[in-house]
């Protein structure tokens, strides 16, 4: 009955931290992420304003909140990759077939949605300084999956691989900002992906446990 009770717990928070947030975004979109207070988020998802803090330490916070689930997904990707594939073939395969997907985190998106919430993202100078925090922590966490020990050739084999992911969903963001669509730079895309995949596995070969691709 105790797991019982604290499941309900957990899913009643992340519910919350989810209703939180996603009023937070539409206020920001609407009038801008500067011009919204928090205390006006506060009362708009009828909590006070300790609460919203004891949910989001930072007012970057509530909008980042999209990023939380993401934050270890390369550390994901690389613990749970098949047997004979390595860290770097497994984060290649991953970020290809997210391209396909036209998942939003590889930047391959032309949902007029997602685009919204990316130009509020990387319009906000705010936001792009915390989302540094964010990378931070996906960069621990992938250099703890590439070697427990986590010494500092699994860092910075962790801090590069980050890197180049960052670089690349930017240059697809930038790309379809400027107005072409999600399916005219997707070939580009995966060439660039391929290319940069292979650079890293030239730089990193031996670098971290199975770094090489």
């Amino acid at each position: 009955m105790s797991d019982r009770r604290t499941g309900l717990r957990e899913r009643k928070k992340q519910l919350t931290y989810q209703a939180v947030s996603e009023a937070a975004i539409s206020m920001f979109l609407e009038r801008g992420f500067d011009q919204v207070s928090v205390a006006e988020v506060a009362a708009a998802a009828d909590i006070s304003k300790p609460t919203l803090f004891r949910y989001f330490p930072a007012k970057e916070d509530l909008v980042l909140h999209r990023f939380a689930d993401h934050e270890d997904e390369a550390a994901r990707v690389v613990s749970g990759r098949a047997d004979g594939l390595s860290p770097l073939e497994a984060l290649r395969d991953h970020f290809l077939d997210g391209l396909d997907r036209r998942d939003p985190v590889t930047g391959l998106c032309d949902n007029p949605q997602v685009l919204a919430f990316h130009r509020l993202l990387y319009g906000t100078p705010s936001l792009v300084a915390r989302m540094y925090a964010y990378q931070g922590r996906s960069e621990a966490a992938l250099a703890r999956a590439l070697d427990p020990g986590s010494r500092v050739t699994a860092q910075l084999a962790a801090g590069q691989i980050i890197a180049v992911l960052r670089i690349l969903a930017m240059e697809n963001w930038r790309r379809i900002d400027a107005g072409e669509t999600a399916g005219q730079v997707h070939d580009d895309a995966v060439a660039a992906a391929r290319i940069a995949f292979r650079q890293l596995a030239d730089g990193l070969r031996g670098a971290a446990p199975g770094g090489g691709a």
